[in-house]
């Protein structure tokens, strides 16, 4: 299994998102500390979850990095998240 879908499977069972999209961003990072030939090392998450309503912004990334522990210790060198509740902007 890609590292891109494990993460998206990982979010959406513990996260139930309203939406999710999970880009490979790799390419723009060539030559690049972390970076390794055939990429899967930065990513970058759109993710749209009641689990995030009334949670601050470091909670909401602390949520989605226990869930990716094992990618972020392993082949995963960058993250960034996009973490929202329904309806904020």
């Amino acid at each position: 299994m890609q590292t891109k879908q494990r993460i998206a499977e990982k979010l959406t069972l513990a996260f139930s998102p309203q939406s999710l999209e999970v880009l490979d961003e790799s390419h723009q990072h060539e030559g690049h500390a972390g970076h390794r030939p055939g990429g899967e090392t930065h990513f970058r998450v759109y993710i749209v979850s009641d689990a995030f309503d009334g949670k601050t912004r470091v909670a909401r990334h602390r949520m989605i990095n226990e869930t990716l522990s094992s990618e972020l210790a392993g082949s995963v060198h960058a993250l960034a998240i996009h973490a929202k509740a329904p309806g904020e902007a």
